[in-house]
């Protein structure tokens, strides 16, 4: 359920898209994303290699992940390519279109209960949205941990009640993984056992925390959390435990941390 976008889309930008028109060296489709654009893929973008058959590869109605090539924004022409889109890419976009499926159904259970027009009912919400996000699934994730984004849109109550106990149910809260590296070496006669003695107990801190083996006395900690602020937490006291352990022991000690990642919400 993703907001229609006025203008056009950028070069390089996936977009999904729905095949209208199929002609011997081009296929027409129109670009879901935005509202009133279509885009040509030439026959030559479809697949790599010599193509046969243009049908082998699309057909009527379906629904493809394209990438853009060019625009020409005086003639509005847009140019995509099928065969330049990346299976993760694939996967990513597919992830994205799931999400939005999963929205649709939150509204029209809501819609169903209390006896409203599914689609008007959809309209409303898009309306009502705070322009900052792009879909309604990312304000029903947002709602998990600030129930503010929906407040803020003046729903009817029941509405606001429905929807607010669905998405719930329904939606998981998203999780943030942060990742640290630990070198931890001891030249004691039993280093191995000492080394991981240190690291055992350290995972114990929180069953949010992973350590894992990297090689070469590297150490990978991993924490994920519904938030960056206890993840942070759990990351620090583990290194400061690690810390303090290594220096008893007379063990090497170094801590860094990795980049940040972001966890998408459960299906």
């Amino acid at each position: 359920m993703v907001k229609k976008k006025q203008g056009l889309p950028e070069e390089s930008d996936l977009v999904l898209c729905t095949v209208t028109k199929i002609y011997p060296h081009c296929v027409f489709a129109n670009i879901d994303d935005y509202e009133n654009k279509q885009g040509m893929i030439h026959i030559s973008e479809i697949a790599p290699g010599r193509i046969r058959n243009i049908h082998d590869y699309v057909r009527m109605g379906k629904k493809v992940i394209c990438k853009v090539l060019k625009i020409d924004r005086e003639k509005g022409h847009i140019d995509l390519s099928l065969r330049r889109v990346s299976e993760g890419q694939k996967r990513e976009k597919a992830e994205q279109i799931k999400r939005q499926q999963k929205a649709e159904k939150i509204i029209e259970f809501v819609a169903d209960k209390l006896k409203m027009d599914r689609a008007k009912l959809q309209v409303d919400l898009v309306s009502k949205s705070p322009e900052e996000y792009e879909t309604l699934h990312d304000i029903f994730e947002e709602f998990i941990v600030d129930d503010s984004v929906l407040k803020g849109m003046n729903l009817p109550k029941a509405v606001y009640d429905m929807l607010s106990e669905t998405i719930r149910q329904r939606i998981k809260p998203p999780e943030v993984e942060i990742e640290g590296e630990v070198k931890l070496k001891s030249y004691a006669p039993d280093g191995v056992n000492v080394v991981k003695k240190i690291l055992t107990t350290a995972a114990k801190t929180s069953e949010a925390m992973t350590i894992r083996y990297k090689g070469g006395g590297a150490y990978s900690m991993t924490v994920m959390h519904s938030n960056y602020k206890d993840a942070e937490k759990v990351m620090e006291k583990t290194a400061e435990l690690i810390g303090a352990e290594a220096k008893k022991q007379e063990c090497e000690f170094g801590f860094q941390r990795v980049e940040k990642k972001q966890k998408k919400a459960a299906a």
